[in-house]
């Protein structure tokens, strides 16, 4: 009889274990989205590297955008609970009422704009017709700067996603395009001028960032503390081996370490997070009209997580 009752007691413990792991699993279980471009490269690195597996994150979803604002939409679903995204369709979806929150940074800069070669200064696009993406992404953030600071207002701007604007560069429909990295270095690679860089115009700008849904915090804060540290585990690693940081993003990305590397050679990978200028691009874009008022750059920033990870 006791035999009996310990083997049953042993089954319910069983039972109890496989349970509480299989809940365990399915609050790790989450929906991750990207951009395809160099800004992710923390992402890639971490995925090629099984870093997620290793802290058992299970990405159910796992989608790739080729502009920030496809990117925006998307977590705006329900099946998406992480995304290395541009800060400014961040910014976006956030003051649309998308429960988000900024949890560490990915990189700064990241942005080019590159012309045909008879384009060799800025004064030179006067009159002249620039490719861009949809309003309030980064890139187009930095061209309403560049027409205000020098003087522009008479350029046509032409919509398209990256890859479109290349393609339109080289088929003459464009005398310039305002890219986001690698496509601005893939661009200069087939002779395309790169006429200016976002450092050049914008010092200290942040480029990308971790967001992840409030309810993924509220709900499992380990889960995020994870995708923090390993976030800043891949940023660490790609500062430190930048050149078979540049193979693995060019396999992702389908193009080739020469142009990756140098594309990565104009970003600076960091997830430090600087909450100032976060406000100037919350005000910026204020300022643009593409958000109705601005708001606290802390209301959208949850960085608790960040720094625990140690190298």
């Amino acid at each position: 009889m006791k035999i009996r009752l310990i083997c049953i007691i042993a089954g319910v413990i069983c039972v109890a274990v496989f349970a509480i792991s299989c809940l365990q699993e399915q609050e790790t279980a989450i929906g991750m989205a990207v951009e395809f471009n160099d800004h992710a490269a923390s992402a890639y690195v971490a995925k090629e590297k099984g870093w997620y597996n290793d802290e058992g994150i299970d990405f159910t979803t796992y989608e790739s955008y080729t502009t920030g604002m496809r990117l925006a939409s998307a977590i705006a679903r329900g099946d998406i609970q992480v995304a290395y995204i541009c800060l400014s369709p961040a910014i976006l979806a956030y003051s649309r009422g998308v429960p988000i929150k900024i949890v560490a940074g990915t990189h700064m800069y990241g942005y080019g704009l590159v012309s045909r070669p008879y384009i060799t200064n800025i004064s030179d696009l006067r009159g002249k017709t620039i490719g861009c993406v949809r309003e309030g992404g980064m890139v187009d953030i930095l061209l309403n700067r560049l027409i205000a600071e020098y003087g522009l207002e008479d350029v046509k701007i032409r919509r398209m996603n990256p890859p479109a604007q290349v393609t339109a560069l080289a088929t003459g429909r464009l005398d310039a395009a305002f890219l986001p990295e690698h496509h601005a270095t893939a661009a200069e690679s087939r002779g395309f001028r790169m006429l200016i860089k976002s450092q050049d115009l914008w010092q200290d700008m942040p480029g990308s960032v971790l967001v992840v849904k409030t309810g993924l915090i509220k709900n499992d804060p380990e889960t995020v503390r994870k995708l923090v540290r390993v976030t800043q585990k891949a940023t660490n690693w790609i500062n430190e081996n930048p050149e078979e940081a540049a193979r693995i993003i060019a396999e992702a990305l389908g193009s080739t370490p020469e142009i990756i590397s140098k594309s990565m050679s104009r970003l600076d990978y960091t997830t430090d997070v600087d909450a100032g200028s976060i406000q100037e691009m919350i005000d910026y874009m204020a300022k643009l009209g593409y958000i109705e008022e601005g708001f606290r750059a802390e209301d959208i920033l949850d960085t608790r997580f960040l720094g625990e990870y140690e190298t």
